[in-house]
């Protein structure tokens, strides 16, 4: 078959409907030639082929079907149910339309390619002024902790089951090695990390865990005039937060380097008006050039007028609050 189609390779484009009906999985590699001629094909048979997993009907990735016959191949019966068998002939074929007869769901899409302008950061959102306080408080007492040196101190922050996960971002197409190796091993980049044990694994429960994995980071100084706070759901008893902003590193031999990192807390309520961490996850990033330069233009110590015209008032807020002695314990 393979070699009459080969023989009038002009005709191929005219080929509509596709009949590989009963073929063995040997016979289906020596028409992958076929096949990429056959790329205006919109009815494909493949019955009754004895395929081994849906990976072998790659051989037709260059084919955009939109009617499909896969009945009694060993796919359609291993896979645990229905969907999960259409997801994975959708992979290898995703203009499919029809399957076995079936009128399919139309299939999920984004277009990456369509332009569009980002709305402009419109900086910290709190909800209420009540609010505004205790985040403000809460984390001008974390990083004061975070950074002094001693992170043990930050177990009192932490629900005793809490749960903490870090990630950095994974570039394949970038050969070159990340300055992000320290944070590397605890990375939980769900992108790049397959093995769903290590998945688990990379996910740190009870306080002491946390704080340990948060000992055995690099030492770092945050740029508080740098954060961006968002509270972005809350209950009686419970307060979701993200803050955003750069720290830099102060030992080692990334010592000055500039990240950037967006942490999103989940917490309860705690004595003495404060929080209580129960889900901590954490992002760090290489900070931008403008990141890069902007981070600790302002001194950390008492702000002035002088130096605070250029914050927003939620970062003048925010100096305010780790300039005053706290009032709060974690």
């Amino acid at each position: 078959m393979a070699a009459s189609l080969q023989i009038h390779p002009g005709n191929m484009p005219k080929l509509v409907p596709l009949d590989l009906s009963n073929k063995k999985p040997y016979q289906l590699h020596g028409l992958s030639n076929t096949m990429q001629n056959a790329s205006n094909t919109k009815n494909l048979n493949f019955s009754n082929t004895e395929v081994k997993s849906a990976g072998e009907m790659d051989k037709g990735q260059w084919m955009e079907p939109e009617r499909m016959c896969v009945d009694r191949n060993p796919p359609c019966t291993t896979f645990p149910d229905k969907s999960t068998n259409i997801r994975a002939i959708r992979e290898c074929f995703p203009k499919l339309l029809r399957l076995d007869g079936q009128e399919l769901p139309s299939p999920v899409t984004v277009d990456v390619d369509t332009p569009c302008v980002l709305k402009p950061c419109k900086g910290s959102y709190f909800g209420c002024d009540e609010l505004k306080s205790l985040v403000l408080q809460f984390l001008q007492q974390y990083y004061l902790i975070h950074d002094r040196g001693d992170r043990q101190g930050l177990v009192g922050a932490y629900h005793e089951q809490a749960c903490f996960s870090l990630t950095i971002p994974f570039h394949p197409e970038d050969p070159a090695p990340s300055s992000l190796c320290k944070y590397f091993k605890d990375s939980r980049n769900m992108k790049k990390l397959t093995d769903p044990h290590l998945r688990v694994q990379l996910l740190k429960h009870t306080n002491r865990v946390i704080v340990y994995t948060l000992c055995v980071l690099p030492k770092t100084q945050h740029d508080l005039s740098s954060f961006v706070v968002d509270t972005w759901f809350q209950t009686e008893r419970m307060l979701c937060f993200s803050v955003s902003g750069v720290f830099k590193e102060v030992e080692g031999s990334s010592q000055d380097c500039v990240r950037a990192f967006t942490r999103t807390f989940i917490a309860t309520p705690a004595s003495y008006s404060s929080l209580c961490i129960v889900n901590d996850e954490l992002f760090v990033r290489d900070a931008s050039p403008s990141e890069t330069q902007s981070v600790f233009s302002i001194p950390v110590p008492t702000p002035t007028s002088s130096s605070m015209h250029t914050l927003s008032q939620e970062q003048q807020d925010i100096m305010q609050a780790s300039s005053t002695p706290p009032e709060v314990n974690l």
